[in-house]
């Protein structure tokens, strides 16, 4: 994984409570376990119109959000089974951070396993970040756990020991390699 450190980007709204995985990425789909090629089918049942074309009321299609790559949201994002899948398809589409209210447990622990970070902000504050315009620069710097934009910063928090794997860029493999001399001292021991 990268370090995540600092990460500028622009926004992309979708205010909606409760957007579960299906949503995120539609069961036939799932047809592959690589991380890549789902990026296409993200919110797939309310970006596309059922002749396929791209439903132009829906943000993702909308030009003033086409290359955003911060998603602000409602509460309980990410709810509904466990696909790992939602998390790459948001991935493979460009998003490295998401916004929201609350998150369902397993999508939050995918999305940091993968190496992108879900900030948690009150209501007010996401519909403030919601409202601007598309082309506006988001700031985010996860060493001072702040978001910034607008000329308004917002505060957020993580777990430290995420922080820290995530400012290093340590995935789960990286993190036991960081303890690699003491097991090596051990195997040798034993």
């Amino acid at each position: 994984m990268k370090p995540f450190k600092k990460y500028v980007g622009t926004i992309v709204p979708i205010m909606n409570n409760n957007i579960d995985t299906d949503q995120l990425i539609p069961k036939q789909y799932l047809k592959s376990i690589e991380k890549t090629g789902f990026g296409n089918y993200v919110f797939d049942e309310w970006r596309y119109n059922e002749d396929g074309t791209d439903n132009m009321d829906f943000n993702l299609n909308k030009p003033e959000y086409k290359n955003g790559t911060i998603l602000i949201t409602g509460e309980n994002f990410g709810c509904g089974s466990s696909r790992e899948h939602a998390a790459w398809a948001l991935q493979d589409y460009g998003f490295h951070v998401i916004v929201a209210g609350g998150y369902s447990g397993i999508f939050y622990m995918n999305w940091l396993n993968n190496g992108h970070l879900p900030i948690t902000l009150p209501e007010k504050e996401r519909e403030e970040l919601a409202e601007l315009d598309g082309n506006i620069e988001v700031v985010v710097d996860l060493e001072n756990n702040k978001l910034s934009a607008n000329g308004k910063d917002y505060f957020f928090e993580l777990e430290d020991s995420w922080k820290q794997r995530l400012l290093k860029g340590l995935d789960s493999i990286g993190l036991t390699l960081e303890y690699e001399d003491k097991i090596r001292a051990y195997e040798m021991k034993n």
